[in-house]
């Protein structure tokens, strides 16, 4: 008989699934432990003018397969109206079959509007006009919206330089949901153009207040906003990297590095190489000495379309798996903290679904005891975030290592219609889970098992993180 789409068994494929999720996992508040969405719009508990605006705006994945429809680009980041970008959105929807995108497009549109009917040409205008007249309701303020999802902390991606003023007044504000700042250094390390690095410098010295002239004043300041970040509740640092840089270097050496690129000449290749080494071990003990969680999210290759690049900038669309060389350097850094016992919590997240093994095994070598699950294989990110890269991921961690003591899933988006994404994690999971039992490959002890899931969906990462969302104090 064949089964309706979307209905509450979706994904659960035995009786023994359905149970762990409908009695163990569905109930589980959020943990977003990481994600893209912007703290401005919670401060001011924004409403959206219509469901394009919630939806499309800032999407690349939705961009990706509009063009891939043969979509012009205006009705993707260009100047067409609202409406026009949504209808030309419902077309391409059909023909996103078995693309994660049309599952996630019609959960986030039955579990925050209560639409069941299918997205298409036809039926753009009554879903666009139904949704557009619910966002327009107090229940679906930004704030609301995170709370329909019953979510619990949002840790989202900021900048050393951010003011962290919508932080700050979201906790002054006694906000029940923990809205938590991320340190993301990433553009203190992109040394390979000196004007834009310097740029960024110029901005450190006025967020620290911190004059910079030699290495050790860049240090400083960016210990400073460390400090910061702290005080405001951050738990978490995270770098978005093609793979690790692992040079060996001097603190002399870069402190002549430093000097060069700060008189605006441009450095070799190795100079950039062991620059970056470096910054990774400083900021790295940093988080270390902060009991912070330290994230690295590996392989992506970015800006391959340099033409739409120029077009468009970072970000909307334009990059793919790349197939970086991961182990030996990874395994070098995490040694050098290691060896000083400054390495921190950790969690590596691999783009290329080739190294999920690699990746699996690397994070058994720095598990020492101290810590259940101290380095973490996180979970499917990006391009992988969707059925088969979430199952193999689930597999490999399995196979070599623990997957009991896993933190779970995060959205990694910008819209705060993704939190669906949870859903189909859990019910992925569970299923998982339900196959073995109803296989013969685990007991069935349904008792131990529901405790392991609720546990991978929001108790592991609970512990993990040691979240707490207790307002943070106004002054600094």
């Amino acid at each position: 008989m064949k089964k309706p789409f979307l209905n509450e068994d979706f994904l659960l494929q035995t009786e023994t699934a359905q149970q762990l999720y409908h009695e163990f996992a569905k109930q589980m508040p959020i943990i977003d432990y990481h994600c893209h969405l912007p703290p401005d719009q919670i401060a001011e508990n924004k409403q959206f003018d219509n469901l394009t605006q919630i939806w499309l705006y800032g999407d690349h994945y939705k961009w990706r397969a509009m063009r891939s429809n043969g979509i012009d680009e205006s009705y993707c980041t260009g100047n067409q109206s609202d409406f026009a970008k949504f209808q030309k959105w419902a077309e391409t929807v059909p023909y996103t079959v078995r693309n994660p995108l049309y599952h996630w497009t019609h959960l986030e549109l039955q579990r925050y509007f209560g639409i069941t009917e299918t997205l298409n040409g036809k039926s753009a205008r009554r879903i666009y006009d139904a949704c557009t007249e619910q966002l327009q309701t107090p229940d679906f303020s930004v704030r609301n919206l995170l709370r329909r999802m019953n979510v619990e902390t949002v840790c989202t991606t900021d900048d050393p330089v951010d003011s962290l003023e919508n932080h700050q007044k979201l906790a002054g504000e006694g906000f029940e949901i923990g809205v938590l700042p991320t340190f993301r250094p990433d553009k203190a390390m992109v040394v390979e153009d000196s004007g834009v690095f310097n740029l960024y410098v110029a901005r450190l010295e006025t967020a620290s207040n911190v004059s910079i002239t030699t290495f050790a004043d860049f240090l400083v300041a960016l210990r400073q906003r460390h400090d910061y970040f702290a005080a405001m509740g951050c738990k978490l640092s995270d770098h978005g990297l093609e793979q690790i840089y692992a040079e060996d270097y001097t603190d002399a050496e870069i402190s002549i590095i430093f000097d060069k690129i700060r008189s605006g000449d441009e450095l070799t290749g190795l100079e950039v190489l062991k620059f970056k080494s470096a910054m990774l071990v400083h900021l790295a003990e940093m988080d270390w000495e902060k009991g912070w969680t330290q994230q690295f999210h590996l392989g992506a290759l970015r800006n391959n379309n340099s033409r739409m690049l120029r077009q468009l900038g970072p970000d909307t669309g334009w990059d793919s798996i790349g197939d970086f060389a991961q182990a030996r350097a990874l395994a070098r850094f995490l040694d050098r903290l290691d060896t000083t016992n400054k390495l921190a919590k950790t969690i590596l997240y691999n783009l290329n679904p080739n190294d999920n093994e690699l990746i699996a095994t690397m994070i058994g070598n720095f598990n020492d005891g101290s810590v259940a699950g101290k380095v973490q294989f996180g979970s499917g990110w990006w391009f992988l975030d969707q059925k088969e890269g979430m199952e193999r991921q689930i597999n490999a961690l399995s196979n070599m290592g623990l997957l009991s003591r896993f933190v779970g899933m995060l959205t990694d988006s910008r819209s705060f219609l993704s939190y669906p994404r949870h859903e189909y994690f859990r019910r992925i999971l569970c299923n998982m889970f339900g196959n073995d039992i109803e296989n013969g490959e685990l007991p069935d002890d349904m008792d131990w098992t529901g405790q392991v899931v609720q546990n991978i969906c929001y108790g592991n990462a609970k512990t993990y993180f040691g979240f707490s969302n207790k307002p943070m104090p106004l002054t600094v």
